[in-house]
């Protein structure tokens, strides 16, 4: 059996973990919305057609904020669309994913959806199809107080106290030609800056976030980050990445090394937010937004709704090893809380969704399991670690630690996350910090076949359980399954 060593010190902080990169992503795409977390049909319906049974779902997985209404369905929305009567609001046939939509859900509704999950809204602006000015007014009717025209239509529609969204996407994947409303970068570059200009001028003390590159593979990765950044300046707050990813080949041992490819891309951006700072001579810098990362590859090519009403689309089943993956990305991101401020998993319900529904029913994906684990203990200083033990050469990713961890300091008590990424090998680890660990406070492990999944049928075969194989004498030992996660908060003396 290999022996792993993990060691931390309390002196060699990164930074304080941010809450907000335990995030989700509601998109009008498929059944996320429709049938998904609104359904005035469902028994499980509230007044407001908002369903309690994937409100309680989601509330376990304590996400802090929420990314809406797209995705690529923003590039071609026009908010004041969504907003009013609802039998006023006009039926329309969006091109993103080729859906009717009928506008019944809109900001007022997933505002009271997040007031009632206890989440922070986080809107995307339409700079696709949609003008710099159309964002503004949306500022206002969402934040300012009444006595002018958007926010009185806001108090005539109900709410007559500002709804307070503190952080706003200058569009979506504007770097991609499957966008609508794609554009070179000094083109959207000029697009966002006029946009942030008059959205902050309407409310000071919101936050924009960027449209980075698309993803590490696209030909605009890094140059169109530089270009925009420099272009945006101080109207940039964050600038954004996304990243999906998959064991496209079935090779579970280079899958489960991603997480190289994990950090790269988020060191690559985080060096280039740097430059552009120190060469605008800037006294701050765009700080990272990871606002869509997810395991998708499946249900991609399944050719858009076809003109229907909430159709079935990316509807993704997630087996152990892409919740390992999931775990992986959230490590990643406690491991530079130096730089990642704010991340969102893409999506939350049916569509890449950690839950899911069929009518009445619903059940929790192997990931759901995951991101639970690792945001119950969200609080902290995240720890640099040494890890001594053995390692493995992936294919596509380079070299890897048979373990792969994030840990967080969070007063007298340590978080440690560990995934044993070995497929058929018993790792014995021995966590190591330089004050004595006093006791385990909890713990738990998911573990179970590595393409195992949970359906309707078996809604708990991969799911956590208590982990009681710890043994603390000044450091804890124990011996972790081949492709695990252990979630464990240490008291330390």
């Amino acid at each position: 059996m290999a022996r792993t060593t993990l060691v931390l010190h309390t002196r060699f902080p990164i930074g304080e973990v941010s809450p907000l990169i335990f995030g989700g992503f509601l998109e009008h795409l498929g059944r996320s919305i429709y049938t998904g977390v609104y359904d005035p049909d469902s028994a499980h319906a509230d007044g407001d057609g908002l369903r309690q049974d994937v409100i309680e779902a989601l509330r376990e997985l304590e996400m802090t904020i929420v990314r809406y209404p797209g995705g690529n369905f923003v590039s071609g929305y026009h908010w004041r669309d969504g907003v009013g009567p609802k039998e006023s609001r006009p039926t329309v046939r969006e091109l993103a994913w080729q859906s009717i939509e009928p506008n019944t859900f809109g900001t007022d509704e997933f505002v009271k959806l997040c007031r009632q999950v206890g989440w922070q809204p986080m809107i995307a602006v339409n700079l696709g199809t949609g003008s710099p000015e159309e964002a503004r007014d949306w500022v206002e009717y969402c934040n300012a107080p009444i006595g002018t025209r958007y926010a009185d239509e806001r108090a005539t529609n109900g709410s007559a106290e500002p709804f307070g969204v503190p952080i706003w996407c200058l569009g979506n994947e504007m770097d991609g030609p499957w966008q609508l409303g794609h554009v070179p970068a000094d083109q959207y570059a000029i697009r966002a800056q006029q946009a942030a200009k008059m959205m902050k001028d309407c409310d000071a003390s919101i936050a924009t976030v960027a449209c980075g590159s698309s993803g590490s593979q696209m030909p605009t990765f890094l140059e169109w980050d530089r270009q925009v950044l420099e272009h945006l300046g101080d109207l940039a707050d964050y600038v954004s990445l996304h990243r999906y990813v998959g064991n496209r080949d079935g090779n579970s041992a280079d899958y489960l090394a991603i997480s190289n490819s994990i950090d790269k891309q988020i060191e690559a951006v985080d060096a280039c937010t740097r430059l552009v700072a120190e060469q605008r001579r800037a006294s701050g810098r765009a700080w990272l937004c990871f606002d869509e990362w997810n395991v998708w590859y499946r249900a991609r090519g399944q050719g858009g709704g076809r003109g229907t009403f909430a159709p079935p689309l990316l509807e993704e089943r997630y087996n152990l090893e892409d919740a390992l993956v999931v775990a992986m990305f959230l490590m990643s991101f406690i491991r530079h809380a130096d730089c990642v401020k704010i991340a969102n998993l893409a999506q939350l319900v049916n569509v890449i969704g950690p839950v899911m529904t069929r009518g009445d029913e619903l059940f929790k994906q192997t990931i759901f399991h995951a991101f639970r684990m690792i945001s119950r203990r969200k609080t902290g200083v995240s720890l640099r670690g040494a890890v001594l033990g053995p390692r493995y050469t992936s294919e596509r990713y380079g070299e890897v630690a048979c373990l792969d961890h994030a840990a967080m300091l969070d007063g007298d008590r340590a978080h440690v996350f560990a995934v044993n990424r070995s497929l058929d090998e018993d790792m014995r680890l021995s966590v190591e910090l330089d004050r004595p660990i006093a006791k385990v406070v909890d713990a738990e492990i998911l573990h179970a076949e590595l393409r195992s999944e949970n359906d309707f049928d078996a809604p708990d075969r991969v799911s956590p359980a208590p982990f009681d194989g710890w043994v603390v004498q000044g450091s804890a030992e124990a011996v972790l399954p081949p492709h695990s996660l252990t979630a464990t908060t240490f008291a330390l003396k």
